[in-house]
């Protein structure tokens, strides 16, 4: 008689039933789409920094220059939390020894970045630099690596609602609290963003952005190599980006307008003060002493508003931190994300020629971290501190070599080294992680 008891698997490394590869072009689709929309979200970032700005507001041209504004850093989240699933196993978790493994990689991942971000910070960059938010970011998300999709979307509607809600409170209460906790942190003594601006009243509260991230872990924990899993996120994300953007819109068209503060009585006195003077040419000095001799003056403006303000929660445009913009922007990262994914590996002739026509994007996409970091330093040269003290002008030209160098850098680095630099620094800072128990 057979022994069944011999046929078991005798150690843990046996427990588990070997991973099957992905079919041709499958792997290959989903690692390419994901590169292609980190490239177009490092461009759209990009485009905020050194593009060019609307002259008008309220025209077609004025939404389609706005449209990279907030949706790119979103769509960078987004990616992050994914490619923490994918870190974690993807849709098929790792357990055990792998698992602790990749949680220790991420936590080191997690703290170059905060280190990273702060040190840019630091450095006086015009730019809001979100790398030591999405470290953040990785540390908060790490209790969740093993959570299924479902709960991972939960997870990110309610920070979605919730979130939005506390910092609008955090605006509006009294934080004076506040400064005693940053003369104490270390990374406001750095001169970055403190722990309490990466969490809450920062550019990129984690109390909020959190829903970008989570939403991305929910995409990690679905197979995207299945047709169904696609047309579904093809439904759900534009159903998404009309919920956000249609719904900020119809709520903003039935609520009743804010009242406006009426600088009439203050405008009135300083035109009055002013008049005959040649007030264009004073000097600081001569300011300093029409304040002192019209304070009074000030007592005419209107009183600012004070509680909570539930009319900043309707608008949907970049970076309010509001539900519908939350909503909007993981709309158009999802329908951005399968999209991509498809056309690059699932389109059969079609995604070959995808593939090699937007190969400087996927090339770029590939080193997005040193692109990202690239472009500040650039920046930082350029506008922030030119040597010749009056810098370059930003707007299209400035833009269109942001995004051709980058491009030109990727594709002649990638054959040769494969990562870019930084993702070889961070690939080889988290070696350690091999040696976990």
């Amino acid at each position: 008689m057979t022994d069944t008891v011999a046929l078991r698997p005798r150690g843990p490394a046996l427990a588990e039933p070997p991973t099957r590869p992905d079919p041709p072009g499958r792997g290959t689709g989903r690692v390419l789409g994901l590169d292609a929309a980190r490239a177009i979200a490092v461009f759209g970032m990009y485009y905020s920094h050194v593009g060019p700005w609307a002259d008008t507001t309220g025209t077609w041209k004025s939404f389609l220059m706005d449209l990279p504004h907030g949706r790119s850093s979103a769509l960078f989240a987004v990616l992050a939390g994914l490619s923490l699933v994918l870190i974690a196993g993807g849709p098929r978790p790792k357990a055990g020894r792998p698992l602790r493994q990749a949680v220790v990689r991420i936590a080191i991942r997690a703290i170059l970045l905060l280190a990273l971000g702060t040190w840019l910070t630091s450095l006086g960059t015009s730019i809001a630099v979100i790398l030591a938010f999405y470290g953040l970011y990785f540390l908060l998300a790490l209790p969740f690596v093993k959570l299924r999709a479902r709960t991972l979307a939960i997870l990110a509607v309610a920070v979605g609602l919730g979130g939005p809600l506390l910092v609008q409170w955090m605006w509006t209460a009294d934080t004076a609290w506040t400064a005693g906790f940053d003369a104490r942190d270390p990374l406001v003594q750095w001169g970055g963003d403190g722990l309490l601006s990466l969490a809450l009243n920062g550019t990129y509260p984690a109390v909020s952005w959190m829903a970008y991230v989570f939403a991305g872990m929910a995409l990690g924990r679905l197979d995207l190599s299945r047709k169904a899993v696609r047309v579904r996120l093809a439904i759900v994300g534009p159903a998404l980006g009309l919920l956000g953007y249609g719904g900020a819109w119809l709520v903003g068209r039935l609520m009743p307008a804010p009242v406006e503060p009426d600088y009439t009585a203050f405008d009135e006195a300083w035109s009055k003060a002013l008049a005959g003077t040649d007030s264009l040419n004073w000097t600081e000095e001569q300011w300093k002493a029409f304040d002192a001799e019209h304070a009074w003056i000030y007592d005419k403006l209107p009183g600012e508003a004070t509680g909570f303000d539930w009319t900043a929660l309707v608008a949907a445009s970049p970076h309010s931190g509001t539900p519908f913009e939350l909503a909007g922007n993981i709309g158009v990262a999802i329908t951005l994300i399968a999209g991509l994914v498809a056309l690059l590996g699932h389109c059969g002739r079609a995604s070959v020629w995808a593939r090699r026509i937007l190969y400087p994007l996927t090339a770029v996409g590939a080193m997005s971290l040193t692109a990202y970091v690239g472009h500040i330093a650039a920046v930082w040269f350029l506008i922030d501190h030119p040597a010749d003290e009056v810098g370059y002008v930003t707007g299209w030209r400035m833009w269109a070599v942001f995004v051709a160098g980058a491009m030109l850098v990727a594709v002649v680095w990638k054959p040769l080294l494969k990562r870019g630099p930084l993702e070889w620094l961070m690939t080889l800072a988290t070696k350690p992680a091999k040696y976990v128990k």
